[in-house]
This record gives structure tokens, sequence and C-alpha cells, in this order.
């Protein structure tokens, strides 16, 4: 059974946010204008931005967002009134209902979910606590926690990540794209909203984005791109430039738009070895992704979730409709041929990482690991940074850089380090580390893959380093 009921390809809907169906009698709440008041003397600048938005246009205010009931784990008295400071995207469900039913369960929502038994092998151990709440728990989110006296423990909050684990026990967080008061979604458009994030060694899109043909369109034409559109739908509002949002969530043609923004990837592109992957939607509405070199699972299989919680079977993507999505808002812009060429270079490159580098580095590490000869503490060891940066960074922008269209990071920021961390650094470490077990646990990879054998073709003379070949004797 591989039913595609989410991506909807054949259904064409308004590229504009779903209608609020909530009856208007449920905002407006009578207390709302003197927080308006109070704050607009107290914090004029986050008044302002409520001024300014579609919120106050439509008589949201204030109470209607932060209310909250005396029984919420997070409720304060503030001022006379019960509320809650995090407006989670449960809060803001009540009124976004499709928003909020796309959000919960995309990679976006589990992003905290998915790396939290992880993080403190390197953040905490490597860096520290502080570090981890200044840095990965801005962008992942956290586990907030309350206290006592119903007030957010600092060390868990401020926090705007993406993964967020609120007091209510949604995930995510709405303002970390649109803003926490103005509500933007000509903020959540622009680039800028995804690069807070998603820039630097492990996630280089803003790098690779800017370094793009499509970057560079993007920035000599971002007057042209209509972002305040009350309906934004590439091909039809817009043609100057793709945003991230474009790709990823944006509507195109019959393609509707999603608050689920991995649903359009085939592959996964931050791991040590690329999978072209599953979307596997529960019957609850969350999803999660599993690798496509797998059994599908049946409707009606109960699967364990990363949040440890079970969910029922309802449908799953293939990675060809995923990719089959993602191609609609390609040939928006550009010929049937021109994508499908294009797929097929991405796909290429990164089966060249897999095969030739990832998968053997990683056979490598799991021997080493096996015969005791490194200690299952991770980083406590050189060659387990070195192994760290050949997949988490330099690989990670090599398939991003290919994925985007960005020569120079897929090659030279790519997977030229790969190659010569690969070659010069990762497999000299690991055939110290494995001493007499060399031949047995590193060169005999090599020698299996296939991808190597120049290493054994010391004849090959080029002028590349600057010394002529010399003639033949």
């Amino acid at each position: 059974m591989l039913l595609l009921c989410a991506l909807t390809l054949s259904i064409a809907v308004p590229a504009a946010a779903d209608k609020v169906k909530l009856d208007p009698s449920n905002w407006g709440h009578e207390a709302g204008s003197a927080c308006v008041s109070c704050h607009t003397k107290a914090s004029s600048g986050l008044a302002q931005q409520w001024q300014d938005s579609a919120h106050a246009a439509a008589g949201v205010n204030c109470m209607d967002c932060h209310r909250a009931e005396r029984s919420d784990v997070d409720a304060i008295e503030h001022e006379g009134q019960v509320i809650a400071t995090i407006v989670s995207p449960k809060d803001c469900g009540r009124c976004h209902t499709k928003e909020f039913e796309e959000q919960q369960g995309s990679v976006h929502a589990e992003a905290y979910s998915i790396i939290e038994d992880r993080i403190p092998a390197l953040a905490q151990n490597v860096g520290g606590a502080a570090m981890q709440a200044a840095s990965c728990d801005q962008c992942h989110g956290s586990r907030v926690k309350v206290r006592g006296d119903g007030t957010l423990d600092p060390a868990t909050w401020p926090n705007s990540g993406i993964g967020r684990i609120n007091p209510d026990g949604s995930k995510g967080s709405c303002s970390s794209c649109h803003g926490r008061h103005r509500f933007s979604k000509a903020q959540a458009r622009e680039p800028e909203a995804c690069v807070r994030c998603h820039s630097g060694p492990d996630s280089p899109d803003k790098e690779v984005f800017e370094a793009s043909k499509h970057g560079m369109v993007y920035a000599a034409h971002r007057d042209e791109m209509n972002l305040d559109a009350a309906e934004w739908n590439a091909g039809r509002d817009y043609t100057a430039a793709p945003t991230c949002v474009t790709c990823h969530m944006g509507a195109a043609g019959k393609l509707p738009s999603t608050h689920d923004v991995g649903l359009r990837n085939v592959w996964s592109l931050n791991t040590p070895v690329s999978k072209r992957q599953f979307l596997v939607i529960f019957e609850d509405g969350h999803k999660m992704e599993l690798p496509a070199d797998e059994p599908a699972p049946r409707r009606g299989t109960e699967l364990t979730r990363a949040d440890g919680t079970v969910g029922t079977v309802k449908a799953v993507a293939t990675p060809e409709r995923r990719r089959q999505a993602m191609s609609l808002v390609c040939v928006e812009c550009h010929g049937k041929g021109f994508t499908e060429s294009f797929m097929r270079q991405f796909d290429a490159v990164v089966e060249l990482y897999n095969t030739k580098f990832g998968e053997p580095a990683r056979a490598i590490m799991a021997g080493l690991y096996e015969r005791g000869l490194l200690t299952p503490t991770a980083f406590d060891e050189p060659i387990e940074f070195t192994y760290w940066e050949l997949w988490h960074d330099e690989g990670a922008r090599a398939r991003h850089g290919a994925s985007m269209m960005s020569p120079n990071h897929a090659w030279w920021e790519g997977m030229y380090l790969v190659g010569r961390n690969f070659y010069a650094r990762f497999l000299p470490e690991a055939r110290a580390v494995a001493g007499e077990h060399a031949d047995e646990l590193v060169d005999a990879v090599l020698r299996a893959n296939g991808q190597h054998e120049w290493l054994d073709q010391p004849d090959q003379a080029s002028a590349i380093l600057g010394f002529a070949p010399r003639e033949a004797e």
C-alpha cells in the first residue's frame, strides 16, 4: 500500500493561507485594549509590531493569543488576567487549523526530538550546557521547562527553535519564521527567515543559495517577488526567482502550499550515508521518514516515533512521488527535460558521495568500534572529529551544493574537501588506530569498493601540481 494523500498533486488549492473557519466572536477579547494601552508605554516596539500586523487589522488582540486556563502548566496571573508567555503552535492552531496540522510531525516540528539524545555528546561534552542553550537549542528548539511559580526556566527560555517542545506538549514555534508580533507572511517567504539556522558547516543553505543561479536572480530582482501578496503561487503571482519557501513549501501550478517543509525531499542529506526516504503519514496527522531501502510499512502498522509515542500508519508517500512534487515547482520555470536532467545530476552526486566516501568511511569506523580500538564515547579520540567533519560538514556541503546548483559548493567547498579529508586525514588516522589490523579493517574496505584503485597507480604523471610529466625513457 503506497498511497499518496498528503501531496494531493492533482488538486489545485489557493496559494493563500487557509481561511480561518472559527467564528469571529471567538476573538477580540475585551481585555485586549488594556494590554495594548500598557505595552504601548512599556514596550512600544512590541506594540507597534502588532499594530502593523494582519492580526491587528482583523481585530485579533494580545489576549486572544496569550490567554490561558488556570490549569495550564505555564499559566500565570498578569494584571488581573490569566495568560501564558508562550503562544504555541497549538494556540495558533485554534484559528490556523490547516497550517497547524501540516506543521505537526514535519521535520521542523521534530527538529529537537530527533536529536535530543544525541546533542549532549557534542554540545555538552565538547562545549557545555550554556553553549547548547545559546546555539543548538535556538535553532532545533529545546524542552521548555516551567518553574513552580508558572514562570519559564531561563535555562530553556527564551527559545524560538523550530522544534521547541512547548509546555502544552505541542512542538515547534510559528514565530521562528513569522516573527512574534508582526506575524509576517512576507518575512517567512524571505530566504533570511531560513538562513538564521540554515547556514554554517552542517546546513550551508545560505551560502549555497547565494552562490547559485537562483540566489543570483533573487538578489537582482527581489523587488519583483510580490512577497506581501495574499496569494503566492510560483509562475502566477511571481516569476522573478525562487526562495527556499518556493521549492520546499510554496504553491506552484496545481501543487498546493504546505507547512511541512520536508514533504518534497527525497534524500536525507545530513546523515553519514544518504538514504531515499519514505514519508509515513499517521492516522493522527503526524509524520515520520523511513529509509526506502527497507520495506514500506503497511496501512494499520504501529510504529514508534522519534519522541517515543506510537502511531498507526495511514499512508506512505514514496520517494518518487516526493520527487514528483518537487519537480512540479521546477517546471513552472524550467522544461521537463531540464528538470529531469538536473535531478539525475543531483542524484549522481549523492550516490557518488555514498559509495565512494560515506559507506567506506562508515564501514571502517564500524570495524574499529567492533574491535574495541575506539571507545564508545564520542569525540574522545581525534579520528571521531575527522569522521564527523567528513560527513556532517564537508559531505553535507557537497550534497547541498548539488541539490541547489552551486558548482563551487558541490566541488571546492564540498566534495573536494571530502576527498582531501578522506585520503589525507581519515585513512592515515584509521590505519594508525587499527595498527596491525590496518589491512583487514581499512585497506580491505578500499579494495572491495573499487573506486580507490588510482591509489595503486603511482605512475599516473600529471602537470597539475606544477611538475611536468617526465618523458618516457
